[in-house]
């Protein structure tokens, strides 16, 4: 398994690419008008407590209130609001904690008006950008993520990421965290820690110390609100967050971010340093490396998969719904039963893909294939949740109901990916089309279930808008001669002016249409 990062460079935004053995499977863009990213600290206000939402609106500096939820506030935020009024007024010149003297935790179950008041300075950071019509959602529970560790101030409490499936290693890493661990913080191990040395821990841990440090140091005189630590760029994050061995190449088209993206790796994997490529190459970086076409087939209202299989992927106010077809998929050597499994599996696959792609969140309601048989269910259930082990979102899936239906909740901490990829319609009617670059994959899909059934021994004619003919017999070698190396067949093509833009017919040699 390759995975690859394609990073794409333009004055309004960073698009980054994710591929895992050549497919897309996750695509991020930073934007730099994007001032409150998932990670972000600010120096904030509350404007005033809400009994009845046992919540408070604080002034984050967005054009919304962020909202802040008892829960959120974190079980050490006395501690935490006597720390920033010493630091404030100059009081404390220590920020390790180490002889901070922690107050009581607040009360779990407490209420609002009993811990915070209006106009209060307070510590937050961002849990989830603003999403359409709704300000950040914050938390007063800090952590500073690092590579392998995961720092909390004004806690003692250390964790490992239950994806660590040996106790010895879980216990391992937990002795060796507590050896070296400052006083007065906490340290969640994540998975990627699993088999370290106690040296690689201790680095990852003296770099989030230090960021600690250099957040107090701005605590004194920064103005309200203020953004006082600032979580990764994109780049750096999502390394932070997904690199391993499996990684062969990272290629960027703009030098200056190549130079970041090198510096970062070389301090949390020096060996892997080499495989960042800076790509100066003639044509446009994503349509190298395939990954414009695979945004323009992955992002509308259907989504296709292998022989001639779809997804149908619709968007309402509270849910997203995703219907699995068959399509007109035939397999004569396999029964109905069987045919089912074997589209659902792929479905799952896809679906997995298309969460992670679009970035989907909330409830999704997915409408799998009908099957009789349990153990065909319970095969199901078990592939689409090792599909989506790779998933850093939280995520819940429920077993197919009787219906068919599996539900799966999602959690989504930036606004959803969603690319348009209708066009206008050439033919000057006013309406969209879809892009003609899935035309070329539908053709495709088309063409290799003719050629494994019996219509390919009596001739093949394409009957297609001239435009589309002169991209399909152009150039060297052309699609149709990849055809021909492909199915040992030659594909007559036959451009026909009555033709709209994307109507297209396969006919036999006798003019019967075929497909």
């Amino acid at each position: 398994m390759n995975r690859e990062l394609i990073v794409r460079s333009s004055p309004e935004a960073v698009d980054f690419a994710l591929l895992k053995d050549g497919r897309l499977i996750e695509l991020h863009k930073d934007e730099d008008d994007n001032n409150f990213s998932v990670g972000d600290i600010f120096l904030a206000k509350i404007r005033k407590p809400v009994t009845g939402l046992n919540a408070a609106f604080v002034n984050v500096g967005y054009e919304k209130d962020a909202f802040l939820h008892y829960h959120d506030l974190g079980p050490q935020l006395s501690s935490m609001l006597q720390f920033i009024k010493k630091v404030r007024t100059g009081k404390l010149k220590d920020y390790s904690l180490k002889d901070f003297p922690f107050e009581k935790d607040i009360d779990k179950n407490g209420s609002i008006n009993d811990v915070i008041k209006a106009n209060q300075s307070l510590l937050v950071q961002i849990v989830k950008e603003p999403i359409s019509t709704k300000g950040p959602r914050i938390s007063s529970e800090l952590s500073l993520a690092g590579r392998y560790l995961v720092m909390v101030p004004f806690s003692d409490r250390v964790s490992v990421s239950q994806k660590i499936g040996s106790k010895e290693e879980k216990d391992r890493l937990i002795r060796l965290v507590k050896s070296i661990k400052p006083k007065g913080f906490g340290v969640i191990i994540r998975t990627v820690a699993e088999g370290k040395k106690v040296a690689e821990l201790d680095k990852d841990l003296q770099n989030l110390s230090s960021k600690w440090m250099k957040m107090c140091r701005r605590l004194q005189k920064a103005p309200h609100p203020s953004k006082v630590l600032i979580e990764l760029n994109r780049a750096s994050s999502i390394l932070r967050d997904v690199f391993n061995d499996s990684f062969t190449g990272i290629h960027v088209d703009d030098e200056t971010l190549y130079n970041q993206i090198k510096d970062y790796l070389h301090e949390i994997a020096p060996q892997k340093e080499s495989i960042v490529k800076h790509y100066s190459g003639a044509s446009p970086i994503f349509e190298k490396f395939g990954i414009d076409r695979q945004i323009k087939t992955s992002f509308g209202r259907t989504a296709s998969m292998s022989r001639g299989a779809y997804l149908v992927i619709e968007h309402t106010e509270a849910l997203h719904v995703i219907d699995v077809n068959s399509g007109n998929r035939s397999n004569k050597a396999k029964n109905q039963e069987d045919t089912a499994l074997e589209v659902n599996l792929s479905a799952a696959s896809e679906i997995a893909r298309q969460l992670r792609l679009r970035d989907m969140g909330g409830i999704i309601v997915v409408d799998f294939i009908d099957m009789v048989k349990g153990d065909h269910r319970r095969k199901l259930f078990d592939h689409l949740r090792d599909e989506m082990k790779d998933d850093r979102a939280k995520h819940k899936i429920l077993p197919p109901s009787k219906f068919g239906l599996v539900q799966i909740t999602r959690q989504r901490v930036r606004p959803e990916m969603n690319i348009k990829t209708s066009e206008e319609n050439p033919n000057g009617t006013g309406t969209e089309v879809e892009a003609p670059i899935v035309l070329i994959d539908k053709i495709n899909v088309d063409l290799e279930r003719i050629m494994k059934g019996k219509q390919k021994d009596n001739g093949i004619i394409l009957n297609i808008h001239p435009f589309i003919a002169a991209y399909l017999t152009k150039g060297f070698p052309s699609p149709r001669y990849k055809w021909f190396l492909e199915y040992k067949k030659w594909v007559k093509i036959q451009p026909r002016d009555a033709y709209t833009y994307l109507e297209y017919r396969f006919k036999d040699k006798d003019g019967k249409t075929i497909r």
